[in-house]
Parts: structure tokens; C-alpha cells; sequence
């Protein structure tokens, strides 16, 4: 190995909108960051994401404790779009119009009473649709929906163009961003991180935030303890076309065992598969078939619309579902990984809470469930409180 040695304030470990989102922050508060992917930024998970913002939809049985830290971000998703659009010169695709949830049959019809009063008990903002109010909104989606809500404050985002837009506002910040540079190592002394060491040096830092995703147990030098209990959930999505002056659909919307995403450009993306299979990021025909299937019971005249593209993603899900942000028992060593289905949503928290931990900040209250000491033993978990 050669030994060129640099020193940062901090080294990121993973670019996708966790990581340049934390480095941003960082940056902008004069500390001098890298931040290194074995990839090219943004193109993991962050990249085949669908986008939505739905704190509100997407609460359900047992995920209660999510909620107040999934209603802050949505809070404060619109002051980071303004402030991050400024910063970087890019749009992000941001969509207001809120997202319906349709149910087919009577049973269908049942489960989303059941989710919608859980929902209406926490907070959540709903309107109970009839028919004609429903085909009001979206006329071509199936005509006889046995039930329907909408949810007005859950929004959608460009994901791919908001990991463009964080990479182009870190870089304008000053974060020194290096792609196809993996990470073998972190170096520590004692109980306290170093730095890193990659195939071309060593880099020491004061701090170490570990945001690679799914991949990040595969860190060397993490004590076993403190390896991440995250793993990929694999999701299959298509994108079919739509014409962009006169679109299919207008509103995200979710059906039984599927979601439908516009996009300002045309694309409408149909999502997605839930499957345990490692790193396997092979697009099947079952899993294709699956999420044609049930987007077709929601909106039938999606079968006329070419396809535009098909991809794989590796969802970065902890053992409970939940995300692992903030300090460690290892000091200068921060967790930012974990977010299964959230991480677009919770980019704006992630950032705040992790960037501001290491600048001096306590974490905020909606945060404190969710660091890793909830996995450790009580004797170690005291070192992260």
C-alpha cells in the first residue's frame, strides 16, 4: 500500500443522499470533509429509490416510534429543498399534490380502514374519498375502487435528482468527493476512530461517519459488537412513459403490494418487490410480472405505455425497520445507515442530526430511539446516551 496520508475534519463513508447530505452540512459549517464511495455518488440505493415523502401513508402497525421522527422530516422537507435547490443550481422534482390509496375490493377496503384510523389516532392528515371525488382527482384509474383516502401532506421528490443535486452542492462547499474509492479499513486508537485506510493511503480524521448502506457491516476494523445489523431488501421497479402534456396520472398513488410514482418528465415508476436475497440485483420475470400485475389493477391503461427502463435495488434495512443515526461507543465514529423504505424522506433529518452531533448538538428528542445503542448491551449503550 502506499502510504500517502491526508487529514479531514471528517471522512464520510458512503455518497449516496445520507452521506453527501451529512457532508454538505458539515462542510458548511467549515469543517473540511471527504467523502468516499466504492460507486459513483448517488447511484445506490439513493438512486433506485421511488422518491415519496410519505410520512402519513406508510404508517403502520408496530412502526408508530417512526412517526415523529418521519413527521420532522416531512416538516422540514420543504426549507432543505429551497435551501439545497439555491446551493446547487438543480431542481430537485419536488410534487405537492399528495398521494391517494385506493382499494380494489372489500377486503382491500378493510386493511385500509384498519391503517387509516391508526393513522388518524397519530396525527396523520387524511380525507375518506367516495367514487366520484376519487375519479375527480385521477379519472383513469379503475372505475369501482371499494374505498379510497388521500393524504394531502404526503409529497414526492426527484430522488435522482436530488442525489445530482446534494453531490453538485457538497462539491460547491468544498467536500472533496471520490468516487470508485473503496474503503477497507477504519483505524482506530483505543476507543477512538483515526481514520481510514483505502487501497491508496491512509486518511485521518477526527471524525468517521459510516453511511454506506447495506454494505456497511463489511467495514474491516468495526468491533463485532458494533458491525451495523443492516442488510439489503431487494426491490424490483420499472419506469413505463407517459406523455408529459397529457399524463396517465398526476398523484403518487398506492394500491395493494404497490405504488405508482409520475414524474414531472413523463416517467411513471411502478414499484416495487420486497425480497430477502442478498446482493442479488438480477431483474426477474416473476418479480416484473408482480409489479405489472398489481399496478395494472390500479391503473389499466399503464399496458399501453412503453417501457422505458427496469432496475434493481438493495434497500438498507435494519433489524427493526428503523434507521441507526448518531454517536457509537467508539468516539468520533457516527452511524448513518439503515433507513429501509425512508432514506429519501429522512434525508433532511439525517443530515441535520448527524452533522450537528459532530459539530456540538445534542440529538434532538425524535432521534433518541434510534441510535445503535438500541442493539448493544445496556453496559455499552450508556457510552452513546
Amino acid at each position: 500500500m502506499e502510504q500517502n496520508t491526508q487529514s479531514f475534519d471528517a471522512v464520510v463513508i458512503g455518497a449516496g443522499v445520507s452521506g453527501l447530505g451529512i457532508a454538505w452540512r458539515l462542510a458548511q459549517a467549515g469543517q473540511s470533509v471527504a467523502v468516499l464511495d466504492r460507486g459513483e455518488p448517488g447511484r445506490g440505493a439513493s438512486w433506485a429509490a421511488a422518491g415519496m415523502l410519505a410520512a402519513g401513508v406508510e404508517l403502520e402497525p408496530k412502526e408508530e416510534w417512526l412517526w415523529p421522527l418521519n413527521r420532522l422530516a416531512q416538516r422540514r422537507w420543504p426549507g432543505f429543498r429551497d435551501e439545497l435547490e439555491e446551493a446547487s443550481g438543480h431542481s430537485v422534482g419536488y410534487r405537492s399534490e399528495g398521494t391517494l390509496v385506493v382499494a380494489p375490493t372489500r377486503d382491500d377496503a378493510a386493511r385500509l380502514r384498519f391503517n387509516t384510523d391508526l393513522q388518524l389516532k397519530n396525527g396523520v392528515e387524511i380525507e375518506t374519498l367516495t367514487g366520484s371525488a376519487l375519479s375527480g382527482r385521477e379519472p383513469r384509474l379503475k372505475p369501482g375502487m371499494a374505498a379510497a383516502v388521500f393524504s394531502p401532506n404526503d409529497h414526492q421528490v426527484d430522488n435522482r435528482a436530488l442525489a445530482l443535486a446534494l453531490e453538485a452542492a457538497a462539491r460547491a462547499s468544498g467536500v472533496e468527493i471520490r468516487p470508485g474509492e473503496t474503503v477497507h479499513r477504519l483505524t482506530l486508537s483505543g476507543d477512538r476512530v483515526t481514520g481510514i485506510e483505502t487501497a491508496t493511503g491512509r486518511i485521518s480524521a477526527g471524525h468517521v461517519v459510516l453511511a454506506a448502506g447495506a454494505w456497511s457491516r463489511g467495514i474491516e476494523g468495526l468491533p463485532t459488537a458494533l458491525k451495523p445489523p443492516v442488510r439489503p431488501v431487494k426491490g424490483q421497479m420499472i419506469s413505463v412513459r407517459m406523455d408529459p402534456e397529457q399524463p396517465l396520472l398526476r398523484h403518487v398513488v398506492w394500491g395493494p403490494n404497490c405504488y405508482l410514482v409520475p414524474r414531472l418528465d413523463g416517467r411513471l415508476l411502478l414499484g416495487a418487490t420486497v425480497e430477502e436475497k442478498g446482493f442479488d440485483d438480477a431483474m426477474t420475470a416473476g418479480g416484473v410480472l408482480a409489479v405489472l400485475e398489481a399496478c395494472w389493477r390500479v391503473l389499466p391503461g399503464l399496458e399501453e405505455l412503453p417501457v422505458d427502463e427496469m432496475w434493481a435495488g438493495h434497500r438498507p434495512t435494519s433489524r427493526d425497520d428503523a434507521p441507526i443515526l448518531g454517536p457509537t461507543p467508539i468516539a468520533g465514529l457516527h452511524y448513518a445507515l439503515g433507513h429501509h423504505r425512508n432514506g429519501i424522506l429522512q434525508a433532511p433529518v439525517t443530515a441535520d442530526i448527524v452533522a450537528g452531533e459532530i459539530l456540538g448538538t445534542p440529538v434532538p428528542e425524535a432521534a433518541r430511539p434510534f441510535t445503535i445503542a438500541r442493539f448493544l448491551p445496556a453496559v455499552r449503550s450508556e457510552a452513546v446516551e
